[in-house]
């Protein structure tokens, strides 16, 4: 069965553009020029992933997004934008966002990017090199006064619940079962992301920043004190690693 995307896009020659690659590439799409309707949209239908607009009539992106995260839908969503800012792109995180690409774009990085998320989202829940090490249970693992139990998708630190996004989430149990190895921002974007690596990999990851903003997400959520981390620290020029004894 085709996936099916949903593009919530007032400009309509960027949504025609789109939606005429979407069929090319095989996929189903619904379009939605207003936030409203797209809103409705994704709250009553199923869909493989959302690409948001920020500045729609009505309801904007960033409402949308967190809408759709407090209503507990976690398709992937794909923010599209002018903007260029970092606030912006950390809200979108903050918000729930999966990916976020600056208009203009080409047609080759969207579907590029469409299809890692599709793929992140479909992937298994284990990650490559995974053992379980750390508890009692392989489905838990524990680091300092964090908790996570792989099984039922559930983070804890120090005994109270804490709400990441899938996205943080997935990088959060990746870089736990691979303690004190050092990744790359680019190697994250493959095993995390789902990027597919390639000759013209370059062309296609977009920022590598998009790392660094969630891992800061991610050390607000997990650390004592997220200016001196302790558990996802950096080797500069190298990478980022979780520190088995954080």
């Amino acid at each position: 069965m085709a996936k099916k995307l949903l593009i919530v896009e007032d400009e309509k020659n960027i949504s025609y553009i789109i939606s005429e690659n979407a069929k090319i590439e095989g996929y189903d799409y619904d379009v939605s020029y207003d936030g409203e309707d797209g809103l409705n949209k994704a709250l009553t239908n199923s869909y493989d992933l959302i690409l948001l607009d920020l500045m729609l009539p009505k309801i904007e992106g960033f409402e949308i997004c967190r809408r759709l995260r407090a209503e507990k839908i976690a398709t992937p969503v794909i923010i599209l934008t002018a903007r260029e800012e970092e606030v912006d792109k950390i809200l979108g995180f903050e918000l729930g966002a999966d990916d976020y690409i600056t208009k203009p774009f080409s047609v080759k990085e969207l579907f590029a990017r469409i299809k890692a998320n599709i793929r992140r989202s479909s992937a298994d829940a284990e990650s490559p090199g995974a053992d379980g090490s750390g508890g009692a249970n392989g489905n838990i693992i524990r680091i300092n006064t964090i908790i996570i139990d792989c099984e039922k998708h559930r983070v804890e630190k120090n005994g109270a619940s804490t709400e990441l996004s899938r996205l943080e989430y997935d990088l959060l149990v990746f870089l736990a079962k691979n303690p004190d190895k050092i990744f790359p921002r680019e190697e994250l974007l493959k095993n995390v992301w789902k990027y597919d690596i390639s000759d013209d990999f370059h062309d296609f990851y977009g920022d590598p920043r998009t790392v660094d903003v969630t891992i800061k997400r991610l050390r607000d959520k997990i650390e004592d004190d997220s200016s001196n981390p302790k558990i996802i620290q950096n080797k500069r020029g190298m990478g980022y690693y979780l520190a088995k004894d954080g």
